[in-house]
């Protein structure tokens, strides 16, 4: 019989605000474009979050370039991988540390996590987090096909873990990537549902992209996996 033995999250707007990363990243940016397009920080970091609170999303910088009578593609690529090399200024949700404490007294923990490996790993010690996981496992390193939905990450962290998918149960935010993978392997499904979250509009393309379980905040994680361990020994 399956008793519930590992909790595995994922990383953007679930452990932390992704926002805020957008801005540490936007910062970074606009102190490059002071030095290299003579266009002052506070100008450049004030319009690229006007373009990100306007719902610009993937050509934030080329519309910021256009609308200074400049080239995207002189600069963009350069903007892009200083973005990406930032040491990002984030914190994690404040019950996040506490929860993850708490949480290991009992289950094995793993992180799954999409985007470019090496910015997610900054991303993970700049929280302060990494010590918190027995695994991780970032998809990007199969490269962009292994991401997620695709279920191979979720595979590879059960085999890690040593558990199997219904011995486990997988955090994370958005509907549309985060959960088809994970119950492709068996997996429990909790969506982290935040008001303010990037992905909260959200819904699920399909019931087989829908979680288990939602809710608002991690505070009530503790008892939701609760839940979710008396359904799995039910089963």
């Amino acid at each position: 019989m399956p008793v519930l033995q590992a909790v595995i999250f994922d990383l953007d707007d679930t452990l932390y605000p992704e926002s805020s990363f957008v801005l540490s990243g936007f910062q970074a940016v606009a102190i490059w474009a002071e030095e290299h397009l003579g266009i002052s920080a506070k100008q450049a970091f004030t319009e690229l979050y006007q373009l990100f609170e306007g719902g610009i999303r993937g050509n934030t910088f080329n519309r910021w370039l256009e609308s200074h009578g400049l080239k995207a593609e002189d600069w963009v690529p350069q903007m892009v991988q200083v973005y990406r090399k930032h040491e990002p200024h984030i914190e994690p949700y404040p019950e996040v540390p506490g929860l993850l404490r708490r949480l290991r007294l009992h289950y094995r923990l793993g992180l799954v996590s999409d985007g470019h490996a090496e910015v997610q790993k900054r991303k993970l010690t700049a929280l302060g987090l990494t010590s918190c996981f027995d695994v991780l496992v970032f998809s990007d390193e199969w490269g962009q096909e292994a991401w997620k939905p695709n279920s191979r990450p979720f595979e590879f962290a059960l085999e890690r873990l040593k558990v199997s998918g219904s011995e486990a149960v997988y955090v994370a935010d958005n509907p549309t990537k985060d959960f088809l993978g994970a119950r492709q392997v068996g997996m429990w499904t909790v969506q982290v549902r935040r008001p303010d979250g990037l992905y909260s509009h959200l819904e699920p393309p399909s019931s087989e992209h829908a979680p288990d379980v939602e809710n608002e905040t991690l505070d009530g994680l503790e008892t939701v996996v609760q839940r979710l361990k008396r359904r799995c020994n039910a089963n």
